[in-house]
């Protein structure tokens, strides 16, 4: 079992920036990838960047070159760095883990971008 704790989630305005935190209650190393979705009101979940073990990114095209996921082995947690947002960019945003053949979620933090 996972369990991931999400914290940094907030109202920002336009253009500001914001850093996610998902905090894994294991290893991370035991984890085959690690990352973000989000879930905006009326909307299906998408997402928003993912982490390799070994250290691969992906991105969803929306935030490229806004966003930056990365991880702190030490802390066996996984930040978003998110800049430069949007008022699109608002939405629940959920961690996610798969281990093995179980993926594994958080509670969702809300980010709020106001215009």
């Amino acid at each position: 079992q996972v369990q991931l704790v999400e914290s940094g989630g907030g109202l920002v305005q336009a253009g500001g920036s914001l850093r996610l935190s998902c905090a894994a209650s294991v290893n991370i190393f035991s984890i085959a990838a690690m990352g973000w979705y989000r879930q905006a009101p009326g909307k299906q979940r998408e997402l928003v960047a993912t982490l390799t073990s070994g250290g691969s990114t992906n991105y969803g095209d929306s935030v490229k070159g806004r966003f930056t996921i990365s991880r702190d082995n030490a802390k066996n947690t996984v930040y978003l760095q998110m800049n430069s947002l949007k008022p699109e960019d608002t939405a629940v945003y959920y961690c996610n883990a798969l281990r093995g053949f179980e993926q594994y979620w958080g509670q969702g933090t809300q980010v709020t971008v106001s215009s």
